[in-house]
């Protein structure tokens, strides 16, 4: 923030001093002579520039009319410009009458040389403007390109330690000791659970290959991972989903879900003796989309807020949406621990 403040004074008085180099070189071109007066009023001129300049810049932060602009915004954009003009050239022409920095040679009043400047001086205000605004555009540009490169390498993170963690020793024992218990006892059980088990790994190996999926898809992944730990767990394990279906298409970052659900089930099912309740939610609420897991348990420094899951979960929200999106993981009444994902609508 302190870098930006000193780069943005920097140009802001480079730029004048430039504006007051060009004056002085065309008036010594054209009229081979600068007067007293004409060094102070370009005094005057820079001075008063730098303050409403300044002024400008600050209620197009407040109003939040930086680039993108949209709709009405421009509107109250090109507004704001025009009264900065207008009060740069009321107050130039005012100072140069009452501190009679002009030629008494030629008649005129504040009204006048209010014109006069207002047309004169106009452009450098909107010059101002376009170098402003182009510095943001370049700006924003430069920050989504950085953003992206982040987002890649945090994906590729997620897909090895998602990988990893799918197929590291513990995961698999279990998973082919449930499955092998099935062969004899139900056949039928034991091949669609071996079903469940590619569809998992193979859906973790593709995570690196698209930014985002649909809730529909990520659904079934998750299906498939609670159906293969509800045979662990038997009736410990009670799963519920309340699932609006105008939200199942739409996007959401891939086993982004199905890791909270694996958190749920690891800090939260997999402690309690006499198991509990994973129930998955998707609604809209307002203008956004809120995906929510919750699971029987308390918070009570079980969770690692600073895990992979949480930490990834947040980075990745923050990569794709700014924001627009959001993430709360917190204890609620009845000893239910909930993680809430909100997202903007995808229209």
């Amino acid at each position: 923030m302190k870098n930006t403040q000193t780069k943005y004074w920097l140009c802001q008085f480079g730029g004048w001093f430039f504006y007051a180099l060009t004056m002085l070189f065309f008036a010594y071109w054209f009229e081979k002579n600068v007067s007293a007066i004409f060094w102070k009023r370009i005094l005057l001129f820079i001075s008063l520039g730098l303050i409403f300049t300044h002024i400008l810049r600050y209620f197009l932060h407040q109003n939040k009319l930086l680039p993108p602009l949209k709709g009405n915004m421009w509107a109250t954009f090109f507004l704001l410009v025009l009264l900065t003009c207008v009060a740069y050239s009321l107050s130039s022409s005012i100072f140069i009458q009452w501190l009679g920095w002009f030629d008494r040679s030629l008649k005129g009043n504040v009204q006048k040389r209010f014109v006069y400047n207002l047309f004169a001086d106009s452009p450098i205000i909107f010059v101002w403007t376009s170098i402003y605004y182009i510095w943001h555009y370049v700006e924003d540009a430069r920050k989504q390109e950085v953003d992206k490169v982040k987002l890649e390498s945090l994906v590729k993170e997620l897909e090895l330690k998602t990988i990893k963690s799918h197929i590291n020793p513990h995961f698999i024992f279990n998973a082919l000791n449930s499955i092998r218990a099935l062969v004899d006892e139900n056949p039928e059980r034991a091949r669609t659970a071996i079903t469940e088990l590619s569809n998992l790994l193979r859906s973790s190996m593709q995570t690196i290959k698209v930014e985002t999926t649909t809730l529909e898809t990520e659904l079934n992944i998750v299906k498939d991972y609670l159906a293969l730990e509800h045979i662990r767990f038997e009736d410990r394990l009670k799963i519920e989903y309340d699932i609006d279906d105008e939200t199942l298409d739409q996007p959401v970052p891939p086993m982004m879900l199905q890791t909270l659900v694996e958190n749920a089930i690891k800090h939260g099912i997999g402690k309690i003796k006499e198991g509990g309740l994973i129930k998955i939610i998707s609604d809209f609420k307002g203008d956004a989309h809120e995906l929510i897991v919750q699971n029987t348990g308390i918070l009570n420094g079980s969770y690692n807020k600073h895990g992979f899951g949480i930490a990834s979960t947040q980075n990745r929200l923050q990569l794709l949406y700014g924001n627009k999106a959001s993430f709360e993981l917190k204890d609620t009444q009845h000893e239910i621990v909930q993680a809430k994902i909100t997202l903007p609508i995808s229209i």
